[in-house]
């Protein structure tokens, strides 16, 4: 049953939801706000948008138009009533398309795209115990690494940002297929449950025929040790509620 819940809380944003199909994670909140927004960057579209969350982030940090893609109806409708139910009809636009279809059509068009994509690579192997709708929103059933790189590529106009969180132990085929785009790794964050853990997820955003120089900035740890919430990512949170 599809549910209205609060954005990490945010004081008058909200979102719906529905656990059987897809619920928003971490992921896309640091996603959201990790992006650099630039004063030029007029046109902005998220990738694999679910819900839409990024979207509704962004609006706190934009008033530029804001375009989600996200491929599962039942998802991106999701996405629609939350717009609307936050009266954001005039700047946010969700579209139930695939990325590939979306990207052809719109090539050298946006200034910076966002992607919290599915994490897996599906072999012969792999096995399904979830939903229908949790398959294809975690592993790469419609869109592989590969395609969303060559996807971003597309739409991105020259020296466009290309933002994307990712499970760390995929980084290696994430600059691969970066570098194959002429897309230009410029900054990178890993992100740590604790300190005394590997790292699980990283940011990366690069450009499209950006300049060579990469930074490896200051990685975001969510927990000390006492399981308590790190200063940073309690200021992440504060952040949110603006």
């Amino acid at each position: 049953m599809d549910r209205i819940d609060d954005v990490l809380g945010y004081k008058n944003l909200k979102i719906y939801q529905n656990s059987s199909y897809f619920s928003f994670s971490l992921d896309s909140i640091v996603l959201a706000n990790y992006a650099t927004i630039r004063l030029r960057d007029r046109s902005i579209v998220d990738f694999c948008t679910g819900n839409g969350v990024v979207p509704l982030i962004l609006s706190r940090r934009t008033s530029n138009k804001i375009i989600g893609v996200e491929l599962q109806e039942k998802i991106a409708k999701l996405a629609k009533d939350s717009v609307s139910y936050n009266n954001l009809d005039n700047q946010i636009e969700i579209f139930c398309e695939d990325i590939k279809d979306f990207s052809k059509k719109n090539s050298d068009s946006f200034d910076l795209v966002l992607c919290n994509p599915p994490y897996f690579k599906v072999t012969e192997g792999t096995q399904f115990n979830i939903s229908y709708e949790k398959m294809v929103a975690r592993h790469e059933v419609f869109i592989t690494l590969s395609d969303l790189c060559a996807c971003a590529k597309k739409i991105l106009k020259d020296h466009g940002n290309f933002c994307l969180i990712h499970r760390s132990d995929r980084l290696m085929d994430i600059l691969i297929e970066l570098k194959k785009n002429n897309i230009e790794p410029k900054k990178i964050k890993f992100i740590y449950e604790t300190i005394e853990k590997e790292s699980f997820l990283v940011l990366i955003e690069g450009q499209k025929c950006g300049k060579t120089g990469l930074k490896i900035e200051k990685p975001l740890i969510l927990y000390n040790k006492d399981g308590s919430i790190t200063d940073e990512y309690k200021l992440l949170q504060e952040e949110v509620r603006v």
